[in-house]
């Protein structure tokens, strides 16, 4: 079986959705224990949000139980694809928990247009530092040089490599060997997966489209775009985004706006802020709003954009293991909670395939 730790859960429930596309039998949960009959269990943790000392300490601990576990044959580590997390410190971790000495970090998804070449990370045609990348409220991208993002990297057993097309990843895997633990994003993994395990047949990514009438939909993140499903967008108050007023002021009017249209789109539009401080008050404030509502009236659809803002989601409301129904497009996954809820999880920078097809 492969393991895979993930550091946020929408990228676990991005690599639970690959493994689900390959036909291979997959487990989300967000603790590490024994999944039998499985191919693949993903761990979501939620490293790439906490501080670094944290974030070594959990991927320690998640690597060391997932180590122990004597069906598990490898660990896959699964990195953001924008470069963003502590990706350093929690591989450090890893590699002290487990037999595996060194580590590849190879970020790059040149499906997705997003590759390294001559130690530059580019999305699209341009460095990550001049996209709204350079935005994000924990990790902005001020560089994008792979040397000054991760200085010093090579004398802690950890390496980068270029990466622009499928075949980089393909002999990345290949070449790695047994004592070299793989860390990155999609393209990486499916290649690790097709390497490691025996992939007979590929499932099409699934037909879903999005029963509007009962959705409750959160835009958690700084890439979010506009959503036009016919569904209104109700914005955060600046003054709550500048921590002026309370969770609880707004979620009383967005109660009142729950029962007059039943399917409401909550979003932030201010993005003024940066640092460690207001992400942990923009994800636990949503958070916060998104229990009431769902205690208030439960969707029949929960979809939430960003990764940290979907973990505080799930965590407040005690939903703790999935099992994936849809892959609807790369990164786009809808999965059924132990309690039959369904909910579509995304990261904010992947768009939402034919999620709201007419």
């Amino acid at each position: 079986m492969i393991a895979v730790i993930a550091d946020d859960i929408t990228g676990a429930a991005e690599m639970a959705g690959i493994a689900h596309r390959l036909g291979l039998r997959v487990k989300l949960t967000v603790e590490p224990a024994e999944a039998p009959g499985c191919d693949v269990i993903v761990v979501a943790t939620d490293t790439r949000s906490m501080c670094e000392s944290e974030a070594a300490a959990e991927s320690r601990r998640v690597a060391s139980a997932l180590a122990s576990m004597p069906d598990v044959a490898h660990i896959f580590k699964k990195t953001d694809s924008a470069l963003r997390g502590h990706v350093v410190a929690e591989l450090e971790a890893i590699i002290s928990a487990t037999p595996y000495t060194k580590a590849l970090y190879i970020p790059a998804n040149p499906s997705k247009g997003r590759i390294i070449r001559d130690g530059v990370y580019y999305v699209g045609d341009k460095p990550i530092h001049e996209t709204d990348f350079s935005f994000d409220p924990e990790f902005p991208a001020f560089s994008s040089k792979m040397a000054e993002r991760f200085p010093g990297c090579e004398v802690k057993g950890i390496e980068y490599a270029d990466a622009v097309n499928e075949d980089d990843m393909v002999h990345a895997v290949s070449s790695a060997g047994n004592s070299t633990i793989l860390a990155g994003a999609a393209d990486l993994f499916t290649a690790f997966l097709k390497h490691y395990l025996p992939v007979d047949g590929a499932r099409k990514t699934e037909t879903f489209t999005l029963d509007t009438t009962d959705t409750l939909i959160v835009c958690g993140s700084t890439q979010s775009k506009p959503i036009d499903c016919g569904i209104e967008t109700l914005y955060m108050p600046t003054t709550l985004y500048n921590g002026e007023t309370t969770a609880d002021s707004w979620a009383d009017e967005l109660e009142k706006e729950y029962d007059l249209r039943h399917s409401l789109i909550l979003a932030i539009r201010d993005r003024h802020r940066t640092g460690k401080e207001i992400a942990v008050h923009l994800r636990e404030t949503t958070g916060h709003i998104v229990r009431r509502l769902v205690g208030h009236h439960a969707p029949s659809e929960l979809v939430i954009e960003g990764g940290a803002t979907a973990y505080a989601i799930l965590r407040k409301l005690g939903w703790e293991s999935f099992t994936i129904t849809h892959e609807i497009a790369p990164g786009v996954i809808r999965m059924r909670s132990d309690n039959g809820t369904h909910i579509t999880m995304k990261p904010g920078s992947y768009p939402w395939g034919g999620l709201f097809a007419s």
